[in-house]
Formats: C-alpha cells, structure tokens, sequence
C-alpha cells in the first residue's frame, strides 16, 4: 500500500475513533437534561462553522465558483443536516439498540450507491468483508443491548427505524457522490461552505430550544464533554474524513463506520460498564478482517489496467509477427 493509501486509512480510522468516543461524551451532556439532542447538534454545527471560518485566516483564500457553491449545499444537507437531523430524531422514536444495528447497513449502502454511480465493481470478496463487519458489529451491539424499556408504540418504533435508516443512507451518498469533487478545494474551505450551510439550514427549527436552555447551569464535567464532541468529533472528525473521503474508495471509507462501536465497547469496558469476552473479541476479529477483505479487494481502477494489460499483452504478438514479415493467425 503506499503512502497515500495509509494517509486515508489513518484519517477515517481518527474519524472514526472519535465518532466512537462521541456517543459515552453525548450521554454524559444529556443525562442532566438540559441540553436537549437538538440544541447539542446545533452546538456542534456552530462550533464547528466557526473553527472552520477561523481556520481558513490562516490559509490562502480560495474562491468557490457559483455552481460548486450549489454543490457544497447539497453536500452540507447530504452529509450534516439529513444525516445528523434523521438521526436525532429517528433515536428519539425508536430503541438505542435498533438504531446502532441499523447503522450498521453504511458500509451496504456505499457499495450498491458506488456500483451504480461510480460503476464500482461489486465482488464475493467485498461482498464477504461487509457481511464479515456487520456481523462483527452486530455481536457487539447485540451483546451489549439491554431490554429496552421506554414505552414505545410499534408504529413510532418504525418511524424511528426508517429515519435512521435515512441518516445511514444520505451519509452514503455523500460520500459516493462527492467522491471526485472534494479534491478540487481544501478540507478547510469545502467544510467552512458546508457548516455555514448546515447552520443556516437547523437555526430556523432549533433557536427556541437554544433560547430555552439554561445555560447556567450546565456543569464543568458536562462543558469538557461539549468541547469534545465539536472540536474533535466534529472539526477534526470531518476534516479527517475529507482527508480520507479523497483516498480511498467510498465502500473502504464506508467499512470505517465499525469501528465506532467497537470503541464504544472498550470505552464501556474501562469505565466497568461492560466486560470483555470471547465474543466482543471474535467481533472484533471480524470487523477489522472485514475491513481488510474490503480493502484488498479489485476496484474499478485495477480491473481496467488488467483489461488493458491483456489487450496490450494480445496486441503484442500480431505487432511481432508483422515486424517479422510473417502473417497473424486467423
């Protein structure tokens, strides 16, 4: 592998890790109940505009023509307010444990979306490594579930359901379609457009919250676990998904999302949440292999230099034998 494939394995395994650190942070800044899960995603979407707006002073500015400027609102919507919106919600209707398990079908998605728009090629080996990560996710959270007991109606179960699902499938997207346009500007200039988007898009459904919050009596326990989740779980997070997003395939890029409860689990593991076990070990055998299976696997790009290689290598003997002044085979 060289050194720019690791670049991106490295960014969205950061990305990753600290998405999985993210979820223990959010419970902490929630378990007080003043901060509700909409006012923290708007927290997260201002802090991070801001960091981003700050980061681009120091950096040569780059001017974004009209019609990408369309594109990073689309992208914004894709990737933030549709994936982060949904998914918000979509908890708030259905049990914690179904919507980590629907969470897990990312990584499905990106394939069969890569597939049809960027004509990547769906092989057993991909094929196996996803269902290997899934598996492997799903022993994890299964493991980990408890009953859940909040009374809840089936039909806002499913609701729920698919509003998660929506989340995993607008991240999909993002991240196959915009595949080829991230490379064209800088992390920094395409997430400053894309935050700024996001923000004005939430403000109008979440300023009453906002105003409603008693911001007085939020804790200094509670303010730290804040400031982590918009710095690092989502500044440096979506900067590091960028530096991978333009790496790596999407399906590999799209493989990363287990490891977020695989973190989760070893976060719960050394708080004495949980315990450790042959199965989370298995599962995380799985995971990573998966990963793996997905990562060595043929792309579009390796199957076009072996059809030119066997064109040329055909080729080849019909120019040597013309040379030579002897006819071709028929």
């Amino acid at each position: 592998m060289d050194k720019t494939g690791w670049k991106g394995h490295v960014s969205m395994l950061g990305a990753n890790v600290m998405w999985g650190l993210m979820s223990p942070a959010a419970k902490l800044v929630m378990a007080g109940g003043i901060v509700t899960p909409l006012v923290l995603t708007d927290l997260r979407i201002f802090g991070a505009m801001v960091l981003f707006w700050i980061a681009s002073l120091f950096r040569k500015q780059e001017r974004v023509c009209p019609k990408d400027m369309a594109k990073l609102f689309i992208a914004s919507l894709l990737a933030i307010v549709f994936n982060q919106g949904s998914f918000i919600f979509g908890v708030r209707l259905t049990s914690p444990a179904d919507a980590s398990i629907i969470t897990t079908s990312m990584p499905l998605w990106a394939m069969v979306l890569a597939a049809v728009f960027l004509k990547e090629p769906i092989t057993g080996k991909k094929v196996l490594g996803i269902a290997a990560g899934a598996g492997g996710a799903l022993l994890l959270i299964i493991g980990g579930s408890h009953p859940d007991t909040a009374s809840t109606t089936g039909n806002t179960y499913i609701w729920g359901d698919l509003l998660v699902l929506m989340a995993q499938l607008s991240y999909a997207m993002y991240i196959v379609l915009f595949k080829n346009f991230v490379t064209k500007y800088s992390v920094v200039t395409i997430m400053k457009w894309m935050f700024t988007y996001a923000f004005v898009c939430t403000l109008p459904f979440s300023y009453k919250s906002i105003a409603a919050t008693d911001w007085n009596g939020i804790g200094w326990n509670t303010a730290g676990a804040i400031a982590f989740i918009v710095v690092g779980a989502t500044f440096f997070s979506y900067m590091l998904v960028v530096a991978g997003q333009k790496r790596l395939r999407p399906t590999v890029a799209g493989m990363y999302n287990y490891v977020q409860p695989v973190v989760a689990s070893i976060v719960a593991i050394s708080l004495g949440m949980d315990s450790f076990s042959a199965v989370k070990a298995a599962a995380v055998i799985l995971i990573f292999g998966g990963v793996y299976l997905v990562t060595t696997s043929r792309s579009k790009a390796d199957m076009d230099a072996e059809t030119e290689r066997q064109q040329t290598s055909h080729q080849k003997p019909i120019r040597d034998l013309r040379n030579t002044g002897r006819s071709a085979p028929e």
